[in-house]
């Protein structure tokens, strides 16, 4: 098993708005089923509700690394941190990134989620498999918000 997610996908928008879907909060939340309550910013925890079916019963928490306009937007979580009750706040997180390219006349977007050697060895795998076939759905679920929505105004955070 690998330390690191990597997903990549050329998405037919320009990176201005494939940007605004990843930092605008009610953007993100849309394609990401998650009702957070409130913008992102660099150094504060992102908090909010799943809304994808059989998951709502998860809260679900980022801390916002860097916010680097139309380049770099990291996040950290515990990954796959799903079960009720338990808590993982002493867990090391792993690093997610999305980076962003120009690529013709869309956008080519990076994810990698990196630091799963640090994930409890009892979760490990569970949480890499979970969360690598969960970005394959989420690439695609970006594609489908910024192709579907190409001009959709938001507050850019």
């Amino acid at each position: 098993m690998s330390d690191r997610i990597e997903k990549r996908i050329e998405l037919k928008a320009p990176v201005s708005r494939v940007w605004r879907a990843l930092t605008d909060y009610r953007e993100f939340g849309a394609w990401f089923r998650v009702e957070l309550t409130g913008p992102f910013e660099p150094g504060k925890e992102a908090v909010g509700r799943i809304t994808h079916p059989g998951y709502e019963h998860v809260t679900w928490r980022a801390v916002v690394q860097r916010m680097e306009p139309e380049r770099l937007f990291s996040l950290t979580w515990h990954p796959y941190a799903i079960e009720p009750g338990v808590d993982y706040s002493a867990e090391p997180q792993t690093l997610i990134e999305f980076r962003l390219e120009p690529s013709g006349e869309g956008t080519m977007l990076t994810l990698t989620e990196s630091g799963f050697d640090g994930i409890p060895a009892d979760r490990r795998a569970e949480a890499f498999r979970m969360n690598d076939n969960g970005w394959a759905q989420q690439m695609e679920n970006i594609r489908l918000h910024v192709e579907a929505n190409p001009n959709e105004a938001g507050d850019g955070g």
